[in-house]
């Protein structure tokens, strides 16, 4: 078996102080990442010749398989300095998870392939899959695709066809799939206008009549027979750590945010005042609140899947109470990074909007973020009808 190793083994805090190193340069480039709506090709260099990109990828192909509180403190260092570059990393990190559904052939292509980085979608329309002999053929168009511009491998989701119709599983329901294809098989499209996060360049991409092979794709199941290089703990926790992820970049966006402001209202006095926003009591309130917003966030996250970390090292099945509070976290720490940024915002007057000042950005990145379908407030939802006894339509409890 080939494989690519990181020639110095490295722990969580090695790697962030690698990102401290980092920091400059990611600081440097964010503003043109921003113009182009596309993380910088330095700083993806950079990031992937640090490691930062094999955080969960297994030990068998030269990953680190971090415990999940590891990883998050790392994405949401990068985040801090420029969200962008925290959210591609969070999204290419947790699709490393996915190849642990492949057979071990096709887990193998994919993982050994020179200067890895994934690109995915889970938003399935309109995709879809054929049936063929070997394999399947798959059409369609994928939306928010972060970091496509750098992404070796693709990742996408997508309904199986019986003719016309979806073909559907023992229940009923329609049959998904995800597949991996390489870039050469994917087509960019240039549709990433946003409000923010727009240097994550998350466009559309098209794949037209493309050959997967078998051992490239799988249902969208549970993970009940892991590959041979999936065995560890980590890869228990099947989709919640990638669920996870998305939360440090909110958590570094509002990390970033808090500070900033805290250096602004130092020196600023407020037209028409004669002392500093750092001597007005509202002001002094609203500082402290938004830094519990962000340390209670933070902490609830850690230490459920501390926990959770816990229980699969001890080969502990992950029942739906545990599911459920992994959720509540993943959602939690989204809405607590928002309302820390937003006690910024009111904070800072008009430099909250103006675009020589960072709190509009952090303003319009961690809202953008509250999109994501897996922590988004809706997701409160899911997890209190369950609490109540109530069905809910959230369908990836099961896994």
């Amino acid at each position: 078996m080939t494989q690519t190793v990181i020639r110095k083994a490295v722990d969580a805090d090695e790697l962030l102080r690698r990102v401290g190193e980092l920091a400059p340069l990611i600081r440097k480039h964010a503003p043109e990442s921003e113009r182009n709506r596309c993380l910088s090709a330095a700083v993806v260099d950079a990031m992937r010749d640090a490691g930062l990109y094999t955080m969960a990828r297994p030990k068998a192909y030269g990953g680190l398989e971090l415990d999940p509180v590891s990883s998050f403190r790392i994405v949401e260092e990068v985040a801090r300095h420029d969200g962008a570059a925290g959210w591609n990393l969070n999204l290419s990190t947790a699709a490393d998870y996915f190849p642990a559904w492949l057979p071990d052939d096709g887990a193998e292509e994919i993982l050994t392939t020179r200067r890895l980085i994934l690109g995915a979608s889970f938003n399935p329309n309109p995709g879809a899959a054929i049936a063929v002999d070997g394999g399947y053929r798959v059409n369609g168009q994928w939306r928010f695709v972060s970091g496509c511009q750098q992404a070796v491998w693709f990742l996408v989701l997508c309904p199986l066809m019986d003719g016309d119709e979806p073909a559907l599983d023992e229940n009923g329901n329609p049959t998904m799939l995800f597949v991996f294809l390489p870039a050469a098989q994917v087509t960019i499209l240039d549709t990433w206008y946003t409000l923010g996060l727009r240097g994550t360049g998350s466009h559309n991409i098209e794949i037209t009549d493309q050959f997967v092979p078998d051992r490239r794709a799988a249902a969208l199941a549970p993970l009940e027979q892991p590959g041979s290089a999936f065995t560890g703990p980590l890869y228990r926790l099947t989709i919640w750590p990638p669920i996870a992820l998305l939360a440090p970049p909110a958590l570094g966006i509002a990390r970033a945010s808090v500070d900033d402001f805290v250096t602004l209202a130092r020196g600023k006095t407020p037209s028409f005042t004669g002392t500093t926003l750092a001597d007005r009591q509202v002001v002094q309130r609203q500082v402290a609140q938004a830094d519990a917003h962000v340390k209670a966030g933070r902490a609830f996250l850690h230490r459920v899947f501390g926990d959770a970390w816990d229980a699969a090292v001890r080969g502990a099945p992950i029942e739906l109470d545990r599911k459920l509070v992994m959720q509540l976290a993943t959602s939690h720490a989204v809405a607590a990074a928002v309302a820390a940024v937003d006690l910024v915002h009111a904070a800072a007057g008009t430099s909250a909007i103006r675009d020589e000042q960072p709190f509009q950005q952090h303003f319009r990145d961690v809202h953008t973020l509250t999109q994501h379908a897996f922590s988004s407030a809706q997701r409160f939802e899911s997890v209190g009808a369950l609490m109540l006894g109530a069905e809910t339509d959230w369908g990836f409890f099961p896994f």
